[in-house]
């Protein structure tokens, strides 16, 4: 169980639906980020006499198990940054020897017996959109992607943190690079942010920005972060080429192959990033556990391959688009399985019938600009795929095409308004270039609230067309709530 489960626990809390308490008509919690003069070192002890002058945020408020109450141990949380990152440290004052600090792996502390803090980013104040870096008393990091409606959880991004137990209870530093977040181009930052913290052996967690269970956007209820200036988005390129070999005996034949590729991830400008993968490694995709599907429902596999697990959340709108198909079972793999697939003679023997496509590259554009615009773009192409047939009568090979060359496309457009409000379209694409079907299906998402988060009207309407390859088929889907 990974991080979403400690996101999850987070936010459910904020739907349980519980009394209003005073701090419900509270002003919005403000803290003020301090500019470093000199340089920060990630260690866990706040010894930099910049800690000592920054403005700290405290008076963390309980969202369990008693919302609105007010926090059995204090916390203290500061921010300073410098040109190129950002650095939180936080002090929680608690008994040392009571600090519980199970060791887990990376984005996998949910559900483990481990004090937690986390920190949350909403960089446009969008209060739709967020950044979330968490770290346990034992030092484990995890980190995600939030929306309103969902979390990104496959997001990995590169940063450091350090913590250490002292006298006062346990101390954690963070520094994240400008690099893995994505800010406005303005002089003047005004951010979202948020503090969480997790006391298990009293199952108590807080927030400093109070988050109150019967409003469900957890977003809408941060605070605000002011005094960043003057930053910039650095450039932000990463290569991750790879080399693989594989060696195969079955039946005493013996085959080997060598391959290689390239993942890249470029910053367009501070908004936008292009991810691109060249001749990707289907082997690094762990085999699936097959299931037996009697059903007229698609068995959905999990997606392993890490240019297709980062940064989605965009292409996830109205859940439209499925990766896996992507360089997935050639469409007329079935027609090959078997013998006599063309004769009807048993002496047609498939000596081999590929049970992936393989990709030539793809490529991803994705990010949101100054005014809220959301835009995702895909794009990935598929080489033929063949089964290769022996008859044994006449000795003679033939090639079946199980999927021709083929075009995958995505586009996104998710504007968000203002009362966490949306207006989002998806178009999804499958061109084929012959010999088989082609597919496009096309969805408008709208969801419209009233200032106080009270009423809301949402919506979405999906229309799907398979053409080619046989007879056309139209197909309509619609939802309506209030």
């Amino acid at each position: 169980m990974k991080f979403r489960v400690a996101l999850t626990l987070m936010l459910s809390a904020c739907l349980l639906g519980s009394t209003v308490s005073i701090y419900a008509q509270q002003l919005q919690r403000k803290l003020n980020a301090s500019r470093a003069g000199s340089a920060i070192t990630v260690d866990g002890k706040l010894d930099e006499e910049e800690w000592a002058h920054a403005e700290k945020a405290t008076g963390f408020v309980q969202n369990s198990p008693y919302p609105g109450a007010k926090s059995i141990r204090e916390t203290e949380v500061s921010i300073i940054y410098d040109n190129t990152a950002v650095y939180i440290g936080a002090v929680m004052h608690d008994n040392p020897d009571s600090v519980l600090q199970q060791l887990t792996a990376r984005d996998n502390f949910g559900d483990a017996n481990t004090d937690v803090f986390v920190v949350t980013f909403d960089t446009y104040s969008d209060k739709q959109n967020g950044f979330v870096f968490g770290v346990t008393a034992a030092g484990v990091q995890a980190d995600a992607k939030m929306k309103f409606d969902g979390s990104d959880y496959s997001w990995n991004a590169a940063w450091y943190s350090k913590t250490a137990i002292s006298d006062k209870g346990w101390v954690v530093e963070m520094k994240i690079p400008f690099s893995a977040l994505r800010f406005p181009s303005t002089s003047e930052q005004a951010w979202g942010v948020n503090f969480y913290r997790s006391i298990p052996r009293v199952r108590e967690s807080s927030y400093w920005s109070t988050v109150l269970p019967n409003v469900p956007n957890f977003l809408s209820q941060a605070g605000s972060l002011t005094g960043i200036r003057d930053i910039k988005s650095p450039i932000r390129l990463t290569f991750l080429p790879y080399i693989s070999t594989y060696a195969e005996n079955y039946a005493g034949s013996t085959s080997n192959s060598i391959n290689g590729g390239l993942d890249l991830k470029y910053g367009l400008n501070e908004s936008f990033t292009l991810d691109l993968t060249l001749v990707p490694d289907f082997g690094q995709t762990v085999y699936d556990n097959k299931v037996l599907n009697l059903t007229p429902v698609e068995v959905k596999y999990d997606e392993r391959r890490y240019f297709f697990t980062e940064g989605t959340d965009l292409f996830n709108k109205n859940d439209l688009f499925y990766s896996r198909r992507v360089g997935g079972t050639p469409v007329n793999y079935n027609k090959a399985v078997g013998s006599s697939y063309t004769s009807g003679l048993a002496e047609d023997t498939v000596l081999s019938n590929p049970s992936t496509t393989k990709l030539i590259n793809a490529t991803k554009i994705s990010g949101r600009n100054r005014h809220n615009l959301g835009i995702g773009f895909f794009n990935a192409i598929s080489e033929p795929a063949y089964a290769t047939i022996y008859n044994k009568t006449n000795g003679t090979y033939s090639r079946l095409e199980t999927s021709p060359l083929t075009n995958y496309n995505v586009i996104v457009l998710d504007q968000a308004l203002k009362n966490n409000s949306y207006v989002s379209f998806v178009n999804t694409n499958v061109y084929r270039k012959q010999n088989s079907y082609n597919a496009d299906v096309s969805a408008l998402l709208f969801s419209f609230a009233n200032k106080a988060n009270k009423y809301a009207l949402s919506g979405s309407a999906d229309v799907s067309q398979i053409y080619g390859g046989g007879p056309a088929n139209l197909g309509l889907r619609y939802f309506l709530q209030a």
